[in-house]
C-alpha cells in the first residue's frame, strides 16, 4: 500500500469514533443506545461495595446515577 492509501483508512477510522456527547454503542441507533445505558445502570446498582470503591464511586452514587431513568443523561 501507499502512504494515500494508509492515510484515507487512518482518517476513516478516525470518523467512526464516537465523539463527545454520542452514543458510544455505535451502529445500535438511538434504541440501542438506551437499552444500553439501562443495562449499565442495572449493573452499576448490582456492584458490590468494595467494586464500588475500585472504580471510585460510593454507594449513594451508584444509587443516584443507577435509580436515573433510561431516558435521561
Amino acid at each position: 500500500m501507499n502512504g494515500v492509501s494508509d492515510t484515507g483508512a487512518a482518517t476513516q477510522q478516525r470518523a467512526k469514533t464516537p465523539q463527545a456527547g454520542q452514543p458510544t454503542a455505535v451502529g445500535l441507533g438511538r434504541y440501542g443506545y438506551l437499552v444500553q445505558r439501562w443495562r449499565t445502570r442495572r449493573a452499576l446498582l448490582a456492584l458490590s461495595d468494595q467494586h464500588l470503591r475500585d472504580i471510585g464511586l460510593s454507594r449513594e452514587q451508584a444509587i443516584a446515577e443507577g435509580s436515573k431513568p433510561f431516558w435521561k443523561a
